[in-house]
């Protein structure tokens, strides 16, 4: 799953850099600064995986918004969701243009 994401992110936002953040792979923008980043599940015993957008991806939507996501497969419809996401992540990290 990791490696499919890795796809996936780094075709979507190429100017995320990967790096490993807390022992996971994330993705950082120009200032170093996490924007999207993987938690394995079997890193932690967790039932599922986890995408998780930091503040910088600025993913705001009102009041209350996610800035995380239970990953059990990476179906194509899961891939569009994720690709989306990243999309607006990079955009609002300011790493692609509009």
């Amino acid at each position: 799953m990791a490696g499919r994401l890795h796809g996936i992110i780094t075709t979507t936002a190429p100017a995320l850099s990967p790096k490993t953040w807390y022992g996971m792979p994330a993705y950082a923008n120009a200032d170093s600064k996490v924007v999207v980043f993987f938690q394995g599940a079997s890193k932690f015993g967790a039932r599922y995986s986890t995408l998780g957008f930091n503040d910088s991806a600025a993913l705001d939507d009102g009041d209350m918004w996610p800035t995380s996501f239970a990953l059990n497969a990476l179906t194509p419809a899961v891939e569009k969701k994720v690709t989306t996401l990243v999309k607006k992540a990079a955009r609002a990290a300011g790493t692609t243009r509009r």
